[in-house]
C-alpha cells in the first residue's frame, strides 16, 4: 500500500462514484480503477461492490478505512516533523470556530497570541460544528473551538474551556412576559438555526429532556446575529448564547427572559487531533490557550491526554 493508493481509496468512499473520485484525485477513471484493483490484489480482498448505482464498501473496505486515514495522517505528520527539524517548514496554525465564539471569546486572545508570536502565521476559519469536525479530521484546521454535542471520537483530544449559558430572548416591543413553564413556550413562535447546527441541537434537547414538545420554528437563520435581529423585530422568541447578547441588550432591542427551570448551558470545547508528535506551532497555541484563554474559567479545564498518545481507532 502506498499513500497515493490510499488517497484514491478514500476518495472513492467519499464520492461513492468512480468518475467523481477520479476527478478529485486528478486521475483518468481507468487509472483509478487500476489503483483500486492493485490494492485489492495486494490485500487479497474486494474493497468495493460495483453496481450501476455506484460503489459501496465491503466489510473488508470498511476495515481498511480507519487504517488508511491514520496511515495518511501519520505520513503528513512525519513530513511536517522532518521539515520543522530541518528549519524548512512555514510555522503556521489554523483555528476553526463558530462565528459567535470567534467574535466574543477568541478575538482578544488570538490578537495577543499573534503579537507574542510574530513569526507564526495564524489562520482563523469560521464554520458550522459539523464542518469543523470534518476539517479537523482531514487536517484543514489544527484546532477547533466549538460546543459539546456529546459525540465521542477517540481521534480527537478535547479540553473543556467553559460553560456558556443560553438565554431566552424576546423583542423589546413584543411585551413578552416571563413564561411560567416550558409547556407555556411549546406553542410560542421561535427563530432558530437550521437542523444539524449545535444551537438547534441544544434548543431541541432542552425541550426533549423536559418531555415537552419543541415549539414551532417560524424562521430558520444561518447566524446567531441574524436570529437576534429577527427577535428584535418581533418575529418570535430565540434561545441564544448569552455571550452574543452584549450590543443588542445594551441598545434595548431585545430583552432576556428567565428560563423556566434550570437554564440550558453549552460546554465550550477546544479540540485537536491526536498525534504522536505535535507540530511546534500547534503546541505553542495549545499552551497559550491553557494559560491565557479565559483565565476566569481556567480552573474548569479538564485533563488532556498526552499529545503523543497512541492513535485510537474510531467506532
Amino acid at each position: 500500500m502506498n499513500p497515493r493508493q490510499l488517497k484514491t481509496f478514500l476518495a472513492v468512499i467519499r464520492h461513492e462514484n468512480l468518475t467523481r473520485a477520479a476527478a478529485e484525485v486528478n486521475l483518468a477513471q481507468s487509472s483509478l480503477s487500476d489503483q483500486i484493483q492493485a490494492l485489492e490484489e495486494e490485500l487479497g480482498a474486494e474493497l468495493f461492490l460495483r453496481s450501476r448505482q455506484g460503489v459501496a464498501l465491503t466489510a473488508a473496505g470498511a476495515a481498511l478505512k480507519t487504517y488508511a486515514e491514520e496511515i495518511l495522517a501519520l505520513n503528513d505528520e512525519a513530513k511536517g516533523a522532518v521539515r520543522a527539524a530541518a528549519g524548512n517548514a512555514d510555522q503556521s496554525v489554523s483555528v476553526g470556530t463558530l462565528e459567535t465564539i470567534a467574535a466574543e471569546r477568541l478575538a482578544p486572545w488570538l490578537s495577543l497570541f499573534g503579537k507574542q508570536n510574530p513569526g507564526l502565521g495564524l489562520k482563523l476559519k469560521i464554520g458550522g460544528s459539523g464542518e469543523l469536525r470534518t476539517q479537523l479530521h482531514d487536517g484543514s484546521i489544527d484546532v477547533a473551538f466549538t460546543f459539546d454535542r456529546g459525540q465521542q471520537d477517540e481521534r480527537f483530544a478535547t479540553r473543556r474551556v467553559s460553560s456558556e449559558p443560553l438565554v431566552l430572548i424576546a423583542g423589546r416591543n413584543a411585551h413578552a412576559r416571563p413564561p411560567e413553564s416550558l409547556a407555556a413556550l411549546s406553542t410560542a413562535p421561535f427563530i432558530a438555526t437550521e437542523s444539524g447546527c449545535v444551537y438547534r441541537h441544544l434548543f431541541e434537547t432542552a425541550f426533549a429532556e423536559a418531555g415537552v414538545p419543541a415549539p414551532p420554528i417560524v424562521t430558520e437563520a444561518d447566524s446567531i446575529a441574524t436570529i437576534i435581529r429577527l427577535v428584535a423585530s418581533g418575529a418570535g422568541y430565540g434561545l441564544v448564547p448569552g455571550l452574543a447578547l452584549g450590543p443588542s441588550t445594551a441598545r434595548g432591542d431585545v430583552i432576556a427572559l428567565p428560563w423556566p427551570g434550570e437554564p440550558p448551558t453549552a460546554a465550550l470545547l477546544m479540540m485537536w487531533r491526536r498525534r504522536r508528535v505535535q507540530p511546534p506551532a500547534l503546541a505553542l497555541l495549545l499552551q497559550s490557550a491553557s494559560n491565557k484563554l479565559l483565565p476566569a474559567a481556567s480552573d474548569e479545564l479538564s485533563p488532556v491526554r498526552p499529545a503523543d498518545a497512541r492513535l485510537q481507532h474510531a467506532g
